[in-house]
């Protein structure tokens, strides 16, 4: 479905996200200076700028925070308001309420531990399976809160699919993998099956790489192979809205690369969510990006927004890698 709102342009952050190596592309090793990075120390008429400010303690900065979240005029898959969600006694997300747009690649950032994976599993009720759990405020899909007693989560997670950060592939072949949901809805005619596994596995660039042993295990390809794999398992059943937790965390640069190219075409007919903890993934694929703290959203805007001109001190701290 078109929402007839014109992209976004693309993001290319050029004052605030730190680079590591040479272009930090896709497909580079970047390397990680060892400690905080900086801004130049001096400025273009080469007299020596003061030192810059140093986060010694970013809670401190989160104390009274008011969150800073885009109003976003575009068509919503999902509308989360008021989302609060705790393992146990532990609060891990406060009062969460932003808007996912249709067709669009919306990237959660943060540090380890700041409520991103807990936030996307939220959306296909995966955190059903953790004890303890409890949840208020809504997530609206279609205007229907997907927390509902009366919701079908296993049509919930047909709408909604999921790709984990280590790739999963079923112990079948490369065939049964991409037509196992659609077999676990009853879809069993065959010419039907292998028209939908083809055009999953042309979807993801891997057609050409298995078209001649679809009969062969999952588990002998490689492991870029394989999450492309069950990216092709997850969009197969046409699900409305692609979640994504850290997809290429486990990847190759090269491998990466590819998986990056299939999100910016994939957007064009499924949203895509994605949880990175790589700044330089989310400002080279998404659309907007939201910032987590502590379980709460400090900020959310569009993407280059996000990198270039922060509203929030704390988001710029994070970028520029004063903490984190």
């Amino acid at each position: 479905m078109e929402s007839g709102v014109q992209s976004p342009e693309k993001v290319k952050p050029k004052t605030l996200l730190p680079k590591f190596g040479p272009g930090a592309g896709a497909g580079e090793i970047p390397k990680k200076p060892e400690g905080p990075i900086e801004p130049s120390m001096s400025d273009p008429s080469g007299e020596r700028a003061a030192p810059p400010r140093r986060v010694s303690n970013p809670s401190e900065l989160a104390k009274g925070l008011v969150p800073s979240i885009i109003d976003i005029d575009e068509p919503a898959a999902l509308d989360v308001q008021g989302l609060d969600l705790w393992y146990g006694t532990m609060q891990a997300l406060h009062q969460i309420t932003l808007v996912i747009p249709e067709h669009r690649v919306t990237a959660f950032i943060g540090p380890s531990g700041c409520g991103k994976s807990t936030l996307l599993r939220s959306f296909n009720r995966m955190n059903d399976l953790v004890d303890n759990v409890r949840i208020t405020g809504s997530v609206l899909l279609d205007g229907k809160n997907v927390f509902d007693p009366d919701i079908d989560v296993n049509m919930l997670r047909r709408r909604i699919g999921m790709v984990f950060q280590k790739s999963n592939p079923f112990p079948k072949s490369i065939f049964e993998n991409v037509a196992y949901g659609l077999q676990v809805e009853g879809r069993t005619r065959k010419s039907e099956l292998h028209d939908i596994v083809v055009r999953s596995l042309q979807r993801v660039g891997l057609w050409d790489e298995v078209k001649d042993r679809l009969d062969r295990s999952a588990l002998d390809l490689s492991g870029g192979q394989q999450q492309r794999l069950c990216i092709a398992r997850a969009i197969a059943v046409e699900p409305e809205i692609v979640l994504m937790d850290e997809p290429c965390s486990a990847l190759d640069p090269i491998a990466t690369s590819k998986v990056e190219e299939l999100i910016e075409e994939l957007k064009h007919d499924f949203t895509i969510v994605i949880v990175t903890h790589n700044m330089q993934q989310a400002a080279r694929v998404s659309d907007y990006t939201a910032f987590l703290w502590l379980g709460r959203v400090v900020e959310y805007d569009q993407t280059q927004t996000i990198f270039t001109n922060p509203s929030q001190q704390l988001t710029e701290d994070y970028i520029t890698g004063r903490f984190g």
